[in-house]
Protein backbone atom coordinates (compact mmCIF):
# COMPACT_ATOMS: atom_id res chain seq x y z
CA UNK A 1 0.00 0.00 0.00
CA UNK A 2 1.34 3.76 -1.30
CA UNK A 3 1.89 5.54 2.27
CA UNK A 4 0.07 9.63 1.73
CA UNK A 5 2.51 12.28 2.75
CA UNK A 6 1.59 12.71 5.82
CA UNK A 7 1.67 9.37 6.92
CA UNK A 8 5.96 9.57 5.74
CA UNK A 9 5.87 13.28 7.63
CA UNK A 10 4.71 10.88 10.59
CA UNK A 11 7.51 8.51 10.40
CA UNK A 12 9.62 11.14 10.01
CA UNK A 13 8.94 12.86 12.66
CA UNK A 14 8.45 10.19 14.86
CA UNK A 15 12.49 9.56 14.43
CA UNK A 16 14.74 10.28 16.99
CA UNK A 17 17.61 12.08 14.99
CA UNK A 18 20.68 12.98 16.82
CA UNK A 19 21.02 16.32 15.60
CA UNK A 20 21.11 18.22 12.44
CA UNK A 21 21.55 15.85 9.46
CA UNK A 22 21.79 17.37 5.87
CA UNK A 23 20.44 16.25 3.31
CA UNK A 24 21.33 17.58 -0.64
CA UNK A 25 18.77 17.37 -3.18
CA UNK A 26 20.55 17.23 -6.57
CA UNK A 27 17.27 17.72 -9.08
CA UNK A 28 16.35 20.87 -9.77
CA UNK A 29 12.66 19.31 -10.12
CA UNK A 30 13.02 17.89 -6.71
CA UNK A 31 13.65 21.64 -5.27
CA UNK A 32 10.68 22.77 -7.11
CA UNK A 33 8.34 20.14 -5.44
CA UNK A 34 10.09 20.44 -2.06
CA UNK A 35 9.29 24.57 -2.22
CA UNK A 36 5.66 24.46 -3.98
CA UNK A 37 4.54 22.01 -0.99
CA UNK A 38 6.10 23.86 1.57
CA UNK A 39 8.70 20.64 3.22
CA UNK A 40 10.64 22.71 4.90
CA UNK A 41 8.40 24.24 6.77
CA UNK A 42 6.59 20.51 7.16
CA UNK A 43 10.15 18.53 8.35
CA UNK A 44 11.44 18.84 11.75
CA UNK A 45 14.05 21.05 12.20
CA UNK A 46 17.15 19.24 12.29
CA UNK A 47 16.35 18.30 8.71
CA UNK A 48 18.20 20.74 6.82
CA UNK A 49 17.39 20.29 2.64
CA UNK A 50 20.23 21.57 0.22
CA UNK A 51 19.75 22.48 -3.23
CA UNK A 52 21.98 20.94 -5.21
CA UNK A 53 23.79 20.78 -8.92
CA UNK A 54 20.63 19.63 -10.87
CA UNK A 55 19.80 22.80 -13.48
CA UNK A 56 21.39 22.32 -16.74
CA UNK A 57 20.66 25.93 -17.34
CA UNK A 58 22.91 26.88 -14.51
CA UNK A 59 25.92 25.36 -15.78
CA UNK A 60 25.86 25.15 -19.39
CA UNK A 61 29.16 27.08 -20.17
CA UNK A 62 29.12 30.65 -20.71
CA UNK A 63 30.82 30.20 -23.79
CA UNK A 64 28.45 28.05 -25.26
CA UNK A 65 25.81 30.79 -25.07
CA UNK A 66 27.99 33.22 -26.20
CA UNK A 67 28.72 30.98 -29.32
CA UNK A 68 24.82 30.63 -29.89
CA UNK A 69 24.22 34.27 -29.83
CA UNK A 70 27.35 35.35 -31.94
CA UNK A 71 26.01 32.37 -34.41
CA UNK A 72 22.27 34.14 -34.30
CA UNK A 73 23.59 37.79 -34.81
CA UNK A 74 26.46 37.38 -37.23
CA UNK A 75 25.38 34.32 -39.83
CA UNK A 76 22.65 33.90 -41.71
CA UNK A 77 20.50 31.11 -39.70
CA UNK A 78 17.90 30.19 -37.58
CA UNK A 79 19.06 29.37 -33.84
CA UNK A 80 16.84 27.14 -32.19
CA UNK A 81 16.89 26.58 -28.30
CA UNK A 82 14.65 25.77 -25.88
CA UNK A 83 12.98 28.33 -23.88
CA UNK A 84 15.30 28.16 -20.65
CA UNK A 85 18.39 29.30 -22.77
CA UNK A 86 16.71 32.44 -24.07
CA UNK A 87 17.43 34.75 -21.00
CA UNK A 88 20.64 33.40 -19.67
CA UNK A 89 23.27 36.28 -19.59
CA UNK A 90 26.81 36.27 -20.37
CA UNK A 91 29.96 38.39 -19.78
CA UNK A 92 29.84 41.14 -21.72
CA UNK A 93 29.83 45.03 -21.33
CA UNK A 94 25.66 46.03 -20.52
CA UNK A 95 26.09 47.95 -24.29
CA UNK A 96 26.50 44.43 -26.07
CA UNK A 97 23.61 41.84 -26.72
CA UNK A 98 23.63 39.74 -23.26
CA UNK A 99 21.19 36.92 -24.00
CA UNK A 100 19.39 35.10 -26.57
CA UNK A 101 16.29 37.16 -25.82
CA UNK A 102 18.36 39.93 -26.92
CA UNK A 103 19.53 38.99 -29.56
CA UNK A 104 16.39 38.19 -30.90
CA UNK A 105 15.13 41.71 -30.18
CA UNK A 106 17.73 42.51 -32.55
CA UNK A 107 16.54 41.07 -35.24
CA UNK A 108 18.47 37.29 -35.30
CA UNK A 109 16.68 34.58 -36.01
CA UNK A 110 15.87 33.02 -32.70
CA UNK A 111 13.11 30.43 -32.18
CA UNK A 112 12.44 28.80 -28.65
CA UNK A 113 11.59 25.10 -28.97
CA UNK A 114 10.18 22.13 -26.87
CA UNK A 115 11.54 19.31 -28.05
CA UNK A 116 14.26 17.93 -30.73
CA UNK A 117 11.45 17.26 -33.20
CA UNK A 118 10.54 21.10 -33.65
CA UNK A 119 13.77 21.54 -34.27
CA UNK A 120 13.99 19.04 -36.98
CA UNK A 121 10.30 20.43 -38.07
CA UNK A 122 12.42 23.94 -38.89
CA UNK A 123 14.90 22.86 -40.54
CA UNK A 124 12.65 20.69 -43.26
CA UNK A 125 10.06 23.86 -43.43
CA UNK A 126 13.51 25.84 -45.11
CA UNK A 127 15.72 23.33 -46.54
CA UNK A 128 17.23 26.32 -48.75
CA UNK A 129 18.15 28.04 -44.57
CA UNK A 130 20.88 26.95 -42.09
CA UNK A 131 19.32 26.21 -38.87
CA UNK A 132 21.25 25.28 -35.49
CA UNK A 133 19.78 23.63 -32.44
CA UNK A 134 21.64 24.90 -29.25
CA UNK A 135 20.76 21.93 -26.79
CA UNK A 136 21.75 22.48 -23.36
CA UNK A 137 20.54 19.58 -20.57
CA UNK A 138 21.51 16.32 -18.70
CA UNK A 139 20.65 12.87 -19.59
CA UNK A 140 17.11 13.13 -19.61
CA UNK A 141 17.32 16.06 -22.58
CA UNK A 142 20.18 14.39 -24.39
CA UNK A 143 18.80 11.28 -25.01
CA UNK A 144 15.96 12.79 -26.88
CA UNK A 145 18.11 14.92 -29.20
CA UNK A 146 20.68 11.48 -29.30
CA UNK A 147 17.38 9.85 -30.95
CA UNK A 148 17.12 13.01 -33.40
CA UNK A 149 20.99 12.33 -34.87
CA UNK A 150 20.07 8.30 -35.27
CA UNK A 151 16.56 8.69 -36.76
CA UNK A 152 18.22 11.09 -39.02
CA UNK A 153 18.43 14.79 -39.49
CA UNK A 154 17.86 17.36 -42.47
CA UNK A 155 21.44 18.66 -44.34
CA UNK A 156 20.37 21.68 -43.03
CA UNK A 157 20.20 21.17 -39.28
CA UNK A 158 23.17 21.34 -37.12
CA UNK A 159 24.02 20.62 -33.63
CA UNK A 160 25.63 22.42 -30.63
CA UNK A 161 25.55 20.52 -28.04
CA UNK A 162 26.30 21.37 -24.17
CA UNK A 163 25.04 18.04 -23.02
CA UNK A 164 26.25 17.19 -19.68
CA UNK A 165 25.84 13.89 -16.96
CA UNK A 166 24.75 14.32 -13.63
CA UNK A 167 26.48 12.17 -11.46
CA UNK A 168 30.19 12.99 -12.19
CA UNK A 169 29.50 16.36 -10.44
CA UNK A 170 27.79 15.36 -7.32
CA UNK A 171 31.06 12.61 -7.54
CA UNK A 172 33.33 15.36 -7.79
CA UNK A 173 31.69 17.55 -4.38
CA UNK A 174 31.81 13.58 -2.71
CA UNK A 175 35.97 13.35 -3.46
CA UNK A 176 36.04 17.42 -2.83
CA UNK A 177 37.26 16.93 0.86
CA UNK A 178 34.23 19.48 1.45
CA UNK A 179 31.39 17.50 1.51
CA UNK A 180 28.62 19.97 2.45
CA UNK A 181 25.87 17.21 3.58
CA UNK A 182 24.90 13.79 5.10
CA UNK A 183 22.68 12.16 2.62
CA UNK A 184 21.74 12.56 -1.37
CA UNK A 185 18.47 12.32 -2.56
CA UNK A 186 18.85 10.68 -6.30
CA UNK A 187 17.16 12.15 -9.12
CA UNK A 188 14.77 9.99 -10.20
CA UNK A 189 14.09 10.80 -14.27
CA UNK A 190 18.11 10.75 -14.96
CA UNK A 191 18.13 7.37 -12.77
CA UNK A 192 15.04 6.27 -14.90
CA UNK A 193 16.98 6.83 -18.23
CA UNK A 194 20.45 6.00 -16.91
CA UNK A 195 19.71 3.30 -14.15
CA UNK A 196 20.18 3.24 -10.73
CA UNK A 197 23.73 1.88 -10.51
CA UNK A 198 25.96 4.53 -11.08
CA UNK A 199 24.38 6.35 -7.79
CA UNK A 200 25.37 3.45 -5.41
CA UNK A 201 29.24 4.50 -5.43
CA UNK A 202 27.32 7.16 -2.97
CA UNK A 203 26.73 4.63 -0.55
CA UNK A 204 29.44 2.13 -1.35
CA UNK A 205 32.24 4.54 -2.20
CA UNK A 206 31.57 7.16 -0.08
CA UNK A 207 29.35 6.05 3.14
CA UNK A 208 26.53 8.50 2.72
CA UNK A 209 23.09 7.44 2.94
CA UNK A 210 21.52 7.94 -0.58
CA UNK A 211 17.45 7.05 -2.11
CA UNK A 212 16.29 7.99 -5.77
CA UNK A 213 13.19 9.97 -5.30
CA UNK A 214 10.05 10.95 -7.59
CA UNK A 215 8.59 14.24 -7.78
CA UNK A 216 5.25 14.26 -5.86
CA UNK A 217 5.38 14.81 -2.29
CA UNK A 218 5.39 10.88 -1.27
CA UNK A 219 8.04 9.73 -3.12
CA UNK A 220 10.27 12.71 -1.77
CA UNK A 221 9.09 12.62 2.22
CA UNK A 222 9.30 8.66 1.07
CA UNK A 223 13.33 9.20 0.22
CA UNK A 224 13.79 11.56 3.03
CA UNK A 225 12.75 8.81 5.92
CA UNK A 226 14.92 6.12 3.77
CA UNK A 227 18.04 8.45 4.39
CA UNK A 228 17.70 9.27 8.05
CA UNK A 229 16.89 5.72 8.94
CA UNK A 230 20.06 4.89 7.10
CA UNK A 231 22.01 7.52 9.29
CA UNK A 232 20.54 6.29 12.39
CA UNK A 233 21.51 2.69 11.46
CA UNK A 234 25.04 3.64 10.18
CA UNK A 235 24.69 1.27 7.45
CA UNK A 236 24.51 3.44 3.79
CA UNK A 237 22.76 2.32 1.10
CA UNK A 238 20.89 3.05 -1.61
CA UNK A 239 17.25 2.51 -1.85
CA UNK A 240 14.93 3.21 -4.91
CA UNK A 241 11.60 5.44 -3.76
CA UNK A 242 10.62 5.24 -7.40
CA UNK A 243 10.35 2.10 -8.31
CA UNK A 244 6.90 2.97 -10.58
CA UNK A 245 10.20 4.31 -13.69
CA UNK A 246 13.23 3.72 -11.99
CA UNK A 247 14.60 0.18 -12.97
CA UNK A 248 18.11 -1.48 -13.01
CA UNK A 249 19.87 -0.73 -16.07
CA UNK A 250 17.37 1.77 -16.75
CA UNK A 251 15.79 2.60 -20.43
CA UNK A 252 18.13 0.28 -22.73
CA UNK A 253 16.94 2.20 -26.06
CA UNK A 254 17.68 5.30 -24.69
CA UNK A 255 21.29 3.96 -22.99
CA UNK A 256 22.03 2.71 -26.75
CA UNK A 257 21.31 5.65 -28.80
CA UNK A 258 23.42 7.45 -26.03
CA UNK A 259 25.95 5.42 -26.42
CA UNK A 260 25.84 5.03 -30.68
CA UNK A 261 25.53 9.15 -31.10
CA UNK A 262 27.48 10.57 -28.77
CA UNK A 263 31.15 9.78 -26.48
CA UNK A 264 31.68 10.77 -22.75
CA UNK A 265 34.28 13.91 -22.46
CA UNK A 266 35.61 16.20 -19.61
CA UNK A 267 33.47 18.99 -20.16
CA UNK A 268 33.33 22.65 -18.19
CA UNK A 269 30.28 23.55 -15.76
CA UNK A 270 29.92 27.62 -14.97
CA UNK A 271 31.58 28.92 -12.58
CA UNK A 272 32.94 25.67 -11.57
CA UNK A 273 35.72 24.29 -14.29
CA UNK A 274 36.04 21.18 -15.86
CA UNK A 275 34.47 18.07 -14.78
CA UNK A 276 36.19 14.87 -16.11
CA UNK A 277 33.40 12.71 -17.81
CA UNK A 278 30.76 14.80 -17.60
CA UNK A 279 29.74 16.01 -20.48
CA UNK A 280 28.59 14.95 -24.04
CA UNK A 281 29.98 15.20 -27.45
CA UNK A 282 28.74 14.03 -31.03
CA UNK A 283 30.91 11.34 -31.88
CA UNK A 284 32.87 11.51 -35.47
CA UNK A 285 30.51 9.77 -37.82
CA UNK A 286 27.87 12.86 -36.95
CA UNK A 287 30.60 15.80 -37.66
CA UNK A 288 28.42 16.81 -40.56
CA UNK A 289 25.89 17.77 -38.42
CA UNK A 290 28.41 19.16 -35.13
CA UNK A 291 27.89 23.48 -35.21
CA UNK A 292 31.13 23.53 -33.39
CA UNK A 293 33.20 21.90 -36.69
CA UNK A 294 31.01 23.53 -39.56
CA UNK A 295 30.14 26.91 -38.52
CA UNK A 296 32.82 30.01 -37.60
CA UNK A 297 34.34 29.73 -34.28
CA UNK A 298 33.29 32.78 -32.40
CA UNK A 299 35.48 32.92 -30.03
CA UNK A 300 37.09 35.98 -28.56
CA UNK A 301 39.87 35.20 -26.20
CA UNK A 302 40.16 39.20 -25.39
CA UNK A 303 37.06 39.04 -23.50
CA UNK A 304 36.90 39.18 -19.64
CA UNK A 305 35.68 36.47 -17.19
CA UNK A 306 34.97 33.73 -19.84
CA UNK A 307 33.25 31.12 -18.16
CA UNK A 308 32.85 32.75 -15.14
CA UNK A 309 29.48 33.80 -13.57
CA UNK A 310 28.57 37.24 -13.60
CA UNK A 311 30.18 39.89 -11.33
CA UNK A 312 28.66 39.75 -7.99
CA UNK A 313 26.73 37.03 -8.55
CA UNK A 314 27.60 33.77 -6.67
CA UNK A 315 25.26 30.66 -8.72
CA UNK A 316 28.27 28.27 -8.39
CA UNK A 317 28.15 28.54 -5.17
CA UNK A 318 24.41 27.42 -4.69
CA UNK A 319 24.54 24.81 -7.60
CA UNK A 320 27.13 23.22 -5.35
CA UNK A 321 25.36 23.54 -1.92
CA UNK A 322 27.70 25.23 -0.43
CA UNK A 323 25.33 28.19 0.10
CA UNK A 324 21.33 29.05 -0.09
CA UNK A 325 20.36 30.84 -2.66
CA UNK A 326 19.48 34.14 -0.50
CA UNK A 327 22.37 33.95 1.03
CA UNK A 328 23.76 35.31 -2.29
CA UNK A 329 25.07 38.97 -2.55
CA UNK A 330 22.81 39.61 -5.43
CA UNK A 331 19.36 37.36 -4.21
CA UNK A 332 16.68 40.10 -5.19
CA UNK A 333 18.99 43.17 -5.52
CA UNK A 334 19.05 43.14 -8.26
CA UNK A 335 18.86 39.68 -9.29
CA UNK A 336 15.42 38.91 -9.84
CA UNK A 337 13.52 36.67 -12.22
CA UNK A 338 12.02 39.95 -14.57
CA UNK A 339 15.95 40.95 -14.31
CA UNK A 340 18.32 37.83 -13.99
CA UNK A 341 21.85 38.43 -13.12
CA UNK A 342 22.84 34.91 -12.56
CA UNK A 343 21.26 31.67 -14.19
CA UNK A 344 20.44 30.40 -11.36
CA UNK A 345 17.43 33.05 -11.84
CA UNK A 346 16.91 32.09 -15.09
CA UNK A 347 15.60 28.39 -15.83
CA UNK A 348 12.26 26.70 -13.47
CA UNK A 349 14.62 24.40 -12.46
CA UNK A 350 17.46 26.86 -10.80
CA UNK A 351 17.31 27.10 -6.97
CA UNK A 352 16.76 30.95 -7.09
CA UNK A 353 14.46 31.22 -9.07
CA UNK A 354 12.46 28.29 -7.43
CA UNK A 355 12.75 30.13 -4.23
CA UNK A 356 11.91 33.27 -5.06
CA UNK A 357 8.97 32.20 -6.98
CA UNK A 358 8.38 30.46 -3.67
CA UNK A 359 7.87 33.86 -1.91
CA UNK A 360 11.45 33.63 -0.48
CA UNK A 361 12.17 37.02 -1.53
CA UNK A 362 14.73 38.90 0.69
CA UNK A 363 18.55 37.69 1.45
CA UNK A 364 18.36 36.56 5.15
CA UNK A 365 21.84 35.17 5.60
CA UNK A 366 19.91 31.96 7.65
CA UNK A 367 19.71 28.77 6.62
CA UNK A 368 16.97 27.83 4.97
CA UNK A 369 13.97 26.93 6.93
Amino acid sequence: MRRSAADWLDRIRALNLPGKVRIMNVCGGHERSITRAGLRHALPPEIELIPGPGCPVCVCPEEDVYLAIQLAMGEDLTLATFGDMLRVPVNVRKSEVRSLEQARAAGANVVPVASPQEAVALARASPERRVVFFAAGFETTTAPVAAMMAQGVPENLFLLLSGRRTFPAVEMLLRSGEVGFDALIAPGHVCTVMGPEEWEAVATGHNVPAAIAGFDSESLLAAIHSVLRQVLEGRPRLENCYPALVEPGGNPVARRLLSEVMEVTDAPWRGIGTIAASGYALRPAFAAHDARKVLPDHADASRRRIGEMPAGCDCAAVVLGRIYPDECRIFGAPCTPRTPVGPCMVSDEGACRIWWSGGRRSRSGQAAE
